[in-house]
């Protein structure tokens, strides 16, 4: 036989095999776009913004709906109604976290943003216990040495949160000049920027094609193994170096086994492989700096986008702390207006439009759920079996033109009364919600108060363009949104 006959003989069983099994499995999802073989819906989606494909196709499929991924179904949820039923109502039916396969080859299951079950359940709260801790003086000092010269804030607002993880695990912050804490820094923001890209976004609903990618995969696993090398030596220096009367010190016990016992505050003792308690600090590091530094730098350019939001900030700041004592967390609760303001921060830039991806533990239904316009949409279906992937689209959310009225202009009074007293929002979800929300919220909240009321305290922002000529337009990496790029100068007050 022909080796061209062979070859469509094969394709064409290939596909006959990719229909069967895509067909047979289609009436246990809610409804969505006709998958191809093989491909699914990818071609219908823009890996650059995925966000925007979801929400074009929400409009045709309502809010509950499936995309396909090559064989693999993915369940998306849009707007708040959705996400509402699955992540809070059915949080544990929802609290399995999808699959992340890059990240997955370099923790090995191991860590917490991308592990399932009791070591996420176990290790999620001594991280919790643990993310705090303040570095703003730090950061205004180093402002101050840029001496009112234009700059480009990355660097600074890098590193910023990166020294306060190291406070709080090892309880050693670092110095910005510090060689080994800058290549630190290097290869988490290289790591960010491939595992972001819009190729791997492909790649991850395709994980053979990782195989392909050999200069960003071995780029990536050799920065991982340089971040746990330098991890395993803090831990090692920090059993020498314990602290037992320091409530927030936590102590590390090895055994012969491999394992470590790991005794906390109040004596709570857990085990953990050392492998596993480098990945968790690994994953603090993840959490705890790339997102707050770019919502940072975010913040500072739309503070100065709007010269009168940053004026009534200010004028707060001088009202409730003056200019010479530091701020705590003790001053928000005084301080409606810059809490509204970070708040808005939060959720104008949509840092990470679709978080990362939910997984189903079990078989569930949805019963009913409402279309923004009120269309009823009924699902007597289910989820099929345990582990079918969910996306959350976090956009729809805060991007609500209901709760947000001009959702696209940044505003503050989004979170304000009549009143100008700080409102709460259900919708407010940057960190997403529900069993498996973002390991270092409280983190992150804390660092953005304290960063920008400490800045604003102590500097006046000063742009180096026209206010006309700032913009503020989002820069799309596949899996987040960046600033683009600015400079300033941070003029002391």
């Amino acid at each position: 036989i022909d080796g061209a006959v062979v070859l469509v003989l094969c394709l064409s069983c290939l596909l006959l095999l990719s229909l069967g099994k895509q067909n047979s499995g289609r009436g246990k999802f809610p409804p969505g776009p006709t998958p191809l073989p093989i491909l699914g819906n990818i071609l219908q989606l823009d890996v650059k913004d995925i966000s925007k494909s979801l929400s074009n196709l929400s409009k045709v499929y309502g809010p509950v709906f499936t995309v396909y991924f090559d064989l693999k179904p993915a369940v998306v949820l849009h707007g708040y109604e959705a996400m509402k039923e699955a992540l809070i109502a059915a949080g544990e039916e929802f609290s399995g976290r999808g699959h992340f396969p890059m990240a997955e080859r370099v923790n090995k299951g191991h860590g917490i943003l991308f592990s399932n079950g009791k070591i996420w359940k176990e290790t999620r709260c001594f991280s919790i216990m643990t993310l705090i801790q303040e570095e703003a003086l730090c950061l205004v000092e180093e402002l101050r040495r840029t001496n009112a010269s234009p700059c480009d804030p990355t660097f600074l607002l890098g590193c910023a949160p990166c020294s306060v993880i190291c406070s709080i695990i090892f309880h050693n912050r670092v110095d910005y000049t510090n060689q080994n804490f800058l290549t630190l820094l290097e290869k988490f923001n290289e790591n960010f920027r491939i595992l972001s890209s819009p190729w791997m976004q492909v790649c991850s609903n395709f994980p053979a094609l990782i195989d392909y990618l050999q200069e960003s995969h071995n780029k990536v696993l050799k920065n991982s193994a340089y971040v746990k090398s330098y991890i395993l030596e803090k831990v090692k220096e920090h059993q020498t170096s314990l602290d037992i009367n320091d409530p927030w010190d936590f102590r590390l016990f090895p055994d012969q086994d491999g394992r470590v016992y790991m005794l906390e505050k109040h004596n709570h003792q857990m085990v953990l492989t050392l492998e596993n308690l480098i990945a968790t600090v690994v994953d603090l590091f993840r959490a705890g700096t790339e997102t707050t530094s770019t919502s940072l730098r975010y913040g500072l350019l739309l503070l100065l986008k709007h010269p009168d939001v940053t004026a009534k900030v200010q004028k707060e700041i001088d009202s409730v702390i003056e200019r010479h004592r530091s701020p705590c967390m003790q001053d928000r609760s005084h301080m409606p207006y810059i809490d509204a303001v970070v708040h808005e921060i939060q959720r104008y830039i949509d840092l990470v439009p679709n978080g990362l991806p939910h997984a189903v533990t079990r078989d569930i239904k949805f019963q009913k759920l409402l279309h923004p316009q009120g269309k009823i949409f009924f699902y007597l279906s289910s989820f099929s079996s345990q582990g079918t992937t969910v996306l959350t689209s976090l956009t729809s959310v805060l991007r609500d033109d209901q709760e947000f009225p001009n959702p696209e202009v940044f505003d503050p009074g989004h979170f304000l009364d009549e009143s100008g007293n700080f409102k709460e929002s259900d919708y407010f979800m940057p960190f997403s919600t529900g069993k498996q929300i973002c390991m270092g919220e409280g983190l992150a909240r804390m660092e953005l108060f304290l960063f920008l009321t400490s800045i604003l305290q102590k500097f006046t922002l000063e742009s180096v363009v026209d206010l006309k000529d700032i913009d503020t337009t989002p820069i799309s990496r596949g899996l987040s949104h960046v600033p683009p790029s600015y400079q300033l100068r941070f003029i002391p007050v």
